[in-house]
């Protein structure tokens, strides 16, 4: 009686090992999460809180093409700048940006200009 074919198939540690070795090796050191600042009455400008534990949400929508150039800027961030945030540290950046320069610039702002 012959033995029944059976093809050969790699093991698991051969389908998901590294393919290329990376040009510079990143440190995985943990960021810290830091108590947010109290926010203070006479701030010059809003500053986006960074890494802390945030106590609000809202819910945002996006379309298609939008969600997918925030995610392009996010992989941009990592690959070219090393930078690895994820969308809602983009956006609350891109708030704060946005905040600062209505009041600096009042009527003159992108923020106006965009939404008039």
């Amino acid at each position: 009686m012959s033995k029944p074919k059976r093809a050969e198939l790699p093991g698991a540690s051969e389908l998901f090992r590294p393919t290329r070795q990376p040009a510079e090796p990143e440190p995985r050191a943990k960021p810290q999460v830091q108590a947010a600042p109290e926010p203070t009455a006479d701030a010059a400008s809003p500053v986006p809180s960074g890494r802390v534990r945030h106590d609000h949400k809202i819910t945002v929508y996006f379309s298609e093409d939008e969600l997918l150039a925030l995610e392009d800027a996010n992989l941009d961030l990592r690959r070219t700048h090393g930078i690895r945030v994820d969308r809602g540290r983009i956006v609350r950046v891109a708030v704060a940006h946005a905040l600062a320069d209505l009041l600096a610039r009042g009527a003159d702002s992108d923020l106006v200009a965009e939404l008039r």
